[in-house]
């Protein structure tokens, strides 16, 4: 077995992470142009001094779907968009990591009845 690559590894991980943060900074900077400072759930204003607080959420959860007139697009603040993901993964059966989540399959009462008739 070849020994992993870390160094590589590492330039791809920090490429993603730059690329990512480009794409955020144009749509996020075009969402607080076209959007008041208000988070879209609990309705909490934001100033100058909390901005980096307030999120751009993508309605359709796709990060790369960012249209000129911010459509896809809602501003919440760090807490409901985390329950608004929080949310989504657990309607979608999925977790953070995009796993599937695994659907409990153990019964524990599927014995019961001749259980109990033992005791009668």
């Amino acid at each position: 077995m070849s020994k992993p690559d870390h160094d590589r590894l590492d330039r791809v991980v920090a490429e993603a992470q730059r690329s990512r943060e480009q794409r955020e900074q144009g749509y996020r900077e075009r969402a607080l142009k076209i959007y008041p400072w208000i988070c879209g759930r609990c309705t909490r204003e934001f100033s100058r001094d909390n901005l980096q607080q307030l999120t751009v959420h993508h309605r359709d959860h796709n990060h790369d779907n960012n249209p000129i007139d911010g459509s896809n697009w809602e501003l919440l603040c760090l807490y409901c968009h985390d329950n608004e993901h929080s949310r989504y993964l657990e309607s979608t059966g999925r977790v953070a990591s995009g796993d599937e989540i695994a659907q409990a399959t153990h019964q524990p009462f599927a014995d019961l009845k001749s259980l109990l008739k033992g005791r009668t």
